[in-house]
């Protein structure tokens, strides 16, 4: 149902208020699926882990995540900007980190901005999957970052269902290859079906801005 009124976002007793491209709208409150798949699983015990890690701290270290928080910049569902506290700080660089295969750090590190990429090109077909860039190679210390949706109508033109598929080496020169890493998740591309990307480029903790693609599977 659409809405008119204060702008809103969230779940109150058995309805949910959202928006979309044609403004905002009420709609029955969907209980969440609940697969225990296993990267469900595998996120589950991080949360778990990092809350433990953030106690471990000791105030200054604490103190210091903190202060980056004050220097990290994020949008909510409205659009609206916020920053972060010390533990969303702590969580947001480890588990990029961790996805990275980078050790976890206590002390907090100094704010990196990546080098973006200038260019994409997909080769997309039911038997090859890969991702060519510009500038190659990529940035010292520099991965890439490849989140991929699984395959919706030819005729969708968003998306905002996105799965990390793949993590480029350090400095890794184009292209990035993805058929199996996205088979193994999404499942073998289908022709006539699209895929989004979302690549975003990796430093020390750090996920740049992110550079959206789509194709249609050949």
């Amino acid at each position: 149902m659409k809405y008119l009124g204060n702008t809103q976002s969230g779940s109150a007793g058995g309805d949910t208020a959202s928006r979309n491209r044609f403004g905002q709208y009420i709609r029955r409150r969907a209980v969440p699926v609940n697969p225990a798949t296993t990267f469900q699983l595998v996120q589950r015990a991080r949360m778990s882990s990092n809350a433990a890690g953030w106690r471990a701290l000791t105030d200054n270290q604490r103190a210091g995540w903190e202060s980056l928080g004050t220097n990290i910049t994020r949008s909510d569902s409205l659009g609206q900007t916020y920053t972060l506290n010390g533990f969303m700080a702590y969580t947001s660089v480890n588990n990029n980190r961790l996805d990275a295969g980078d050790a976890i750090v206590p002390d907090a590190p100094a704010v990196v901005t990546p080098v973006g990429l200038a260019t994409v090109v997909l080769t997309l077909t039911a038997a090859a999957f890969s991702i060519a860039y510009t500038v190659t190679p990529l940035a010292a210390a520099t991965r890439l970052f490849a989140f991929a949706s699984p395959q919706v109508s030819a005729g969708r033109s968003f998306n905002g269902d996105f799965r990390l598929i793949s993590v480029s080496a350090v400095a890794a020169a184009s292209p990035l290859v993805i058929l199996t890493a996205y088979t193994a998740r999404l499942g073998v591309p289908v022709v006539g079906k699209r895929i989004f990307l979302s690549l975003a480029t990796y430093n020390n903790g750090f996920i740049g801005a992110p550079f959206g693609v789509s194709q249609i599977v050949a």
